[in-house]
């Protein structure tokens, strides 16, 4: 059986908040062009009778590269690797998730129907895709690999939880990972709420 991930290749990298050790995955299957995924690593994080503090995090280039004010997902980015490097234990999977599965291309399209006056749900089902078209199984396989088999989860997204769950992760605790609204984000996180099931 083909895995669903593979490492690929791994070294420490100093940023702001710490030193984390980079580990690159990449897709299991072959044939297809490899889509690559990082694990940001800090301290032991094999599984003993304490979880990991762990975060899985989908790409927003967007919010993280030209800091868009329209999602609140480099705040939560950042208060995730923070939190992992004061702990001193932990990691943060990084998914090329860009756009709730959608992608960059297909994200900017939606935001244009936004400013028609839909919302980011309604925007996502008017160009025919899923509320959320993301999958765990690769962060699930990525923490397997990492001895990550117990976490305690960053997150307000109960899908993540049941994602990892289906994937094999025990996850002990879901810890709360919220970050300010502001003028342009406070509608879409209400959205997240009301349709999407976010805590």
């Amino acid at each position: 059986m083909t895995p669903l991930v593979v490492r690929y290749a791994e070294a420490e990298v100093p940023t702001e908040y710490g030193l984390f050790r980079v580990v690159v995955y990449r897709d299991g299957e072959a044939s297809a062009p490899a889509e690559e995924h990082v694990a940001l690593v800090v301290g032991d994080v094999s599984s003993g009778d304490a979880p990991v503090l762990a975060r899985v995090h989908s790409e927003c280039w967007t919010g993280e590269v030209i800091r868009s004010h329209k999602c609140d997902c480099r705040d939560q980015l950042d208060k995730a690797m923070r939190a992992v490097a004061e702990a001193g234990r932990g990691v943060v999977i990084y998914l090329r998730q860009e756009g709730r599965g959608i992608g960059l291309g297909n994200k900017v399209r939606a935001y244009a129907l936004q400013q028609g006056g839909v919302d980011t749900v309604e925007a996502n089902r008017a160009l025919g895709f899923a509320d959320d078209g993301r999958d765990y199984g690769v962060a699930a396989a990525m923490l397997k690999d990492l001895g990550a088999r117990r976490v305690a989860l960053m997150t307000n997204n109960p899908r993540k939880v049941k994602g990892l769950e289906h994937g094999g992760i025990e996850v002990v605790t879901r810890v709360s990972i919220k970050a300010e609204p502001n003028l342009h984000n406070a509608e879409y996180l209400a959205v997240k709420v009301k349709k999407m099931g976010h805590i």
